[in-house]
């Protein structure tokens, strides 16, 4: 008991001096809406940006299929915190852009290369007939593609789409290095001001994996709604 007593103490000191003593929580706050707001947005750019790619490499013209797959090699091919680097100092340097706002493109940028493979693959997953079976009626490329194709790869695109959305989450954690004050650079500012070498990071480490599974748990009930309605 003693023992377990001396633990607890010593945990609820960790706790008032990184979070409750000089409000240290709201560096915490403040760094979870920065990231959420990255996650959102940067979901949204990769998405829009995703899906014009992969229509990009689905069609016949070879110039778009080229640059699309360009594309993806490249940004697959290099580490995300290079590419925020790049975007940041070197694209963005003179625009005067919010951090915020370059870095939810560089991670929206870098999110379009695996969510346009994702797409592509979902797109291909559905039976060819339906897209001869629709140019047969009248519609266009894009119209059979907008009304017939993506209405039923969705469910193909769903379960990658949400794993690719938590992992874009998780690597948010890189914004500190752009000055951005997110959840790692909000633990970093608290530790340097208490000097505890592991409880602001366990902090972070908690937020993070709760949001997790909470996106986890949102997903897994979307996937059985769509699988419901089959």
């Amino acid at each position: 008991m003693t023992v377990i007593m001396k633990i607890i103490t010593t945990l609820s000191d960790e706790i008032f001096f990184n979070l409750i003593r000089e409000e240290r929580y709201l560096y915490f706050v403040k760094g979870l809406g920065i990231s959420v707001q990255l996650t959102l947005y940067a979901a949204f750019i990769g998405g829009a940006i995703g899906l014009m790619v992969a229509l990009a490499r689905l069609t016949n013209n070879k110039v778009l299929n080229y640059l699309a797959g360009k594309y993806v090699d490249i940004i697959r091919g290099t580490p995300v915190v290079v590419q925020l680097l790049i975007i940041y100092f070197a694209v963005f340097a003179s625009t005067g852009l919010h951090r915020v706002t370059v870095a939810s493109i560089a991670f929206g940028i870098n999110s379009g290369a695996y969510v346009a493979e994702l797409i592509r693959a979902g797109i291909q997953a559905v039976d060819k007939g339906q897209l001869e079976a629709a140019r047969s009626l009248g519609l266009s490329y894009p119209q059979s593609m907008y009304y017939i194709i993506i209405p039923q790869a969705i469910k193909n695109i769903l379960p990658g789409m949400g794993n690719e959305v938590i992992s874009l989450w998780k690597e948010t954690a890189i914004a500190g290095f752009i000055g951005l004050e997110d959840l790692m650079r909000g633990a970093e500012i608290v530790r340097g001001r208490t000097f505890s070498n592991y409880t602001p990071y366990l902090v972070i480490a908690f937020i993070y994996l709760y949001i997790t599974v909470l996106m986890t748990m949102t997903l897994g009930k979307l996937e059985r709604r769509l699988r419901k309605s089959d």
